[in-house]
């Protein structure tokens, strides 16, 4: 865990903090938000990264394409299961094109943990705990099938306006957040 240069943190925040306004508002992150995050990913590691202070760093842009291409990898197989909204995979891929592989797994990993317990509360404070527990039902025995649930449930799509679900770009904005006070307070 390292925290990422001024820089880089200061476009992360931005676009995470644009992109879980816009989830919240209309549920969905356009990509006027994240794909100047890729962009700006790339860049800002291709010439911040060589700590020998030369103008271009292989290495840097290597980091920036890890992180990117990992994010997407992940967050395209959960949109191809209807887990994800395109969105929210490319706002990961800037996510991981800005700080990088490592970087990355660590803020998916508060993402899951924190999406997690928000939906456990939204859960229980709307009063859908039985709902929930039927659909897990569900959705383990179609994939002891090997049929997606979604198909004969459409609520379990994500990219249904029927789905019960977080805006995840919020949640990853508050995992980047989390992530960086984390990553400040272990580098003193």
């Amino acid at each position: 865990m390292s925290v990422p240069r001024l820089p880089i943190e200061i476009v992360l925040l931005a676009v995470l903090l644009v992109a879980a306004v816009y989830d919240v508002r209309f549920r969905r992150i356009p990509n006027w938000v994240t794909m100047p995050g890729v962009l700006l990913g790339l860049a800002l590691n291709a010439f911040l990264y060589d700590p020998l202070g030369g103008l271009f760093s292989l290495a840097g842009l290597l980091v920036s394409l890890r992180g990117l291409g990992l994010a997407f990898v992940v967050y395209l197989a959960l949109y191809i299961i209807r887990a994800m909204g395109a969105g929210d995979v490319k706002l990961m891929a800037a996510v991981g094109a800005l700080v990088g592989w490592q970087d990355w797994f660590a803020i998916f990993f508060i993402t899951a943990i924190l999406g997690g317990v928000m939906g456990a509360i939204l859960i229980v404070s709307r009063g859908r705990i039985a709902k929930t527990l039927s659909n897990i039902g569900f959705i383990l025995g179609e994939m002891r099938h090997g049929r997606p649930a979604h198909v004969k449930r459409e609520e379990l799509d994500a990219r249904s306006p029927k789905a019960f679900g977080l805006a995840h770009g919020a949640v990853i904005a508050v995992a980047a957040v989390f992530f960086l006070a984390l990553a400040t307070h272990f580098a003193r």
